[in-house]
């Protein structure tokens, strides 16, 4: 979210300004862009012909996916952020010039180029069969956190005895008495359910963890930077194939290609070329070349 606060700031001061001016800068089937809006804040700058190159897609971008693309949808991501970042959210944003009202609109600007990703861009076997080969499907676990190798032993140790039908009951007791994880040790270690895709867990706990089966548990410590962890599978549905999970593959690879430049680049140049864009300046009228030329949209991944 960060990179967004600090490259959407001059943006979103254009964005505010647009409508109180004169003469048409540009002009696409969705609305138009004024002078005003563009030349009062940022002609001047080295970043404002970036600034008009977004301003044109976000209306082009609304115009073609705008109905996609709900408020709720824009408010669970707004929350999501807000949960990550807890109390210092509000200071984030401050820092970074940002208002809770403008990340709503770089969040909505987001999601439509994620749709327009969708549109113009075909996901093929090859590329479904490569993402399913590291695919996890979500599994959900529990976790003792100890600083020794020697506790999370006593630990294991302790389960080795424990019938299966109490396995869950006596991991509970155990992560109230030993776990570190302040976060986790009063709900039995209970963690949120993650896959393959997940970046907030260390990729030797996931490692670990999906080698396991419902109610299996590591039967030697896990060591990562946080220090050693005992795992409990509570629930794993297993790899199943790729048919059954094609929609979330898809939906990964699409979220690959969002960080993927050259990709952006062709799914933009056919975003443009769909809105009619004109410019009416002839300073700037070079400004979108890059997207425009008969060249720029061609790519063997677009549909």
């Amino acid at each position: 979210m960060k990179k967004w606060f600090i490259a959407l700031a001059g943006v979103l001061l254009a964005v505010t300004l647009a409508g109180c001016g004169s003469q048409t800068v540009a002009t696409t089937n969705g609305g138009k862009i004024t002078e005003s809006a563009y030349y009062s804040s940022l002609k001047g700058t080295s970043s404002g012909k970036q600034v008009l190159q977004q301003m044109i897609l976000n209306k082009v971008l609304e115009k073609q996916y705008g109905s996609k693309v709900s408020k709720s949808a824009v408010t669970k991501q707004f929350d999501k952020y807000k949960s990550q970042y807890g109390s210092s959210f509000n200071s984030v944003l401050s820092q970074s010039g940002m208002t809770q009202a403008g990340l709503k609109t770089e969040i909505r600007s987001n999601l439509l180029l994620k749709e327009a990703v969708k549109d113009n861009v075909k996901v093929t076997n090859a590329q479904l069969e490569k993402q399913f080969k590291s695919y996890e499907p979500k599994v959900t676990v529990a976790h003792i956190l100890v600083a020794k190798k020697s506790t999370a032993n006593t630990i294991i140790s302790d389960l080795k005895d424990t019938k299966k039908s109490n396995l869950t009951t006596e991991f509970t007791k155990l992560a109230k008495k030993y776990s570190t994880d302040t976060a986790t040790k009063n709900k039995g270690g209970a963690l949120s359910a993650f896959d393959s895709t997940d970046t907030s867990l260390d990729s030797t706990f996931k490692k670990a963890a999906f080698k396991l089966q419902t109610d299996e548990y590591t039967r030697t410590p896990v060591k990562t930077q946080y220090g050693y962890h005992v795992i409990l599978m509570k629930n794993n549905p297993g790899k199943g194939t790729l048919k059954q999970h094609k929609a979330e593959l898809t939906q990964q690879i699409i979220d690959n290609d969002m960080n993927d430049s050259t990709v952006l680049h062709n799914v933009v140049s056919k975003v443009l070329k769909k809105g009619n864009v004109s410019i009416k300046d002839n300073d700037l009228k070079n400004i979108l070349s890059d997207y425009l030329s008969s060249s720029s949209a061609s790519s063997s991944s677009s549909k």
